[in-house]
């Protein structure tokens, strides 16, 4: 969570970049040259989202579909020119009434990656009960500390800390997930089954959560799943080789970059600028536009 301080220093630094023209000039320079923003969406409230939307669409940003990405990375479309890709991770339960409306009102192409077993369970994402655990005083271990154990790890110590804590349902349901599928404006891809960091599991691991996945989403929507994103943005050459064995033409990472011809090129290692839902809405219009500067994230590992 962000603090209240943390968010005043970083709403007077972002008014500066706005007030200096920083924003201004990469708005230029999407609108004018070979690059395109493709952003990552959570949970966030509908308020936001549709500011975000009303705002891009104000400043000259018009938006395509990961399909339409497809199609541009296949040259079977030309580069466009201010473009935006919008995806949304996890499946959250707030997507139903927050991001589904806000597409259909402005006629907006959303993907939405979801992670199938907490939707088929009906509990909290894994990373919730840790943090619970946490403010109940029966764990010291952060969540960042879980995304560099073996996978096996993180499962047994999460399904002991689920006899102790309990939580509602944090996703869609299943009939949710089908119901939104059928929207004009909503794609459905996958995020795993169960969000794990990838290259923490073992082989037949992997390839469980990127194949399963993908059939129980074709299952339950009745269309064919395409488009991957990595939890937490971690992969290998693994992933990337399960990915085409199984019939994914493409994949996002959490890698903060403009899409440009360049990117395009590696289709399973796509970029998206993360928006932080929880920090004020001048942040986030410069993080939209990519002017905000970006740490590497801790325990981040890169995988050959």
């Amino acid at each position: 969570m962000i603090s209240v301080f943390r968010n005043k220093i970083g709403n007077l630094f972002a008014r500066f970049l706005i007030h200096t023209g920083s924003v201004k000039r990469a708005c230029n320079k999407l609108q004018q040259g070979d690059y395109m923003l493709s952003l990552c969406f959570h949970a966030p409230s509908k308020t936001f989202f549709e500011s975000c939307i009303d705002w891009l669409s104000k400043n000259g940003f018009h938006f395509i579909s990961v399909n339409e990405l497809e199609q541009i990375i296949n040259e079977e479309k030309p580069f466009p020119k201010g473009a935006v890709v919008i995806t949304i991770d996890d499946g959250w339960q707030s997507n139903l009434d927050n991001i589904v409306p806000i597409a259909d009102k402005y006629k907006v192409p959303v993907e939405i990656f979801v992670s199938t077993e907490v939707v088929e369970k009906g509990h909290g994402y894994w990373w919730s009960y840790i943090v619970a655990s946490r403010k109940a005083g029966l764990s010291n271990q952060p969540v960042e500390f879980f995304k560099t154990i073996d996978n096996a790890d993180r499962i047994r110590i999460l399904e002991e800390t689920k006899t102790r804590i309990q939580l509602k349902r944090e996703a869609l349901t299943i009939e949710q997930v089908n119901e939104i599928s059928k929207s004009p404006y909503v794609g459905i891809g996958s995020h795993s089954v169960s969000h794990p960091i990838l290259p923490r599991c073992t082989n037949d691991g992997s390839r469980h959560e990127i194949l399963d996945s993908k059939e129980v989403l074709e299952q339950w929507t009745g269309r064919q799943i395409k488009h991957f994103a990595y939890p937490n943005g971690d992969f290998s050459n693994r992933e990337i080789s399960f990915l085409k064995r199984y019939g994914y033409t493409l994949a996002f990472t959490t890698e903060q970059k403009y899409l440009t011809k360049e990117k395009l090129a590696n289709r399973y290692k796509l970029p998206r600028f993360m928006m932080v839902e929880n920090a004020t809405f001048e942040e986030n219009i410069c993080r939209i536009v990519g002017v905000w500067p970006v740490k590497p994230q801790k325990n981040k590992v890169v995988y050959p």
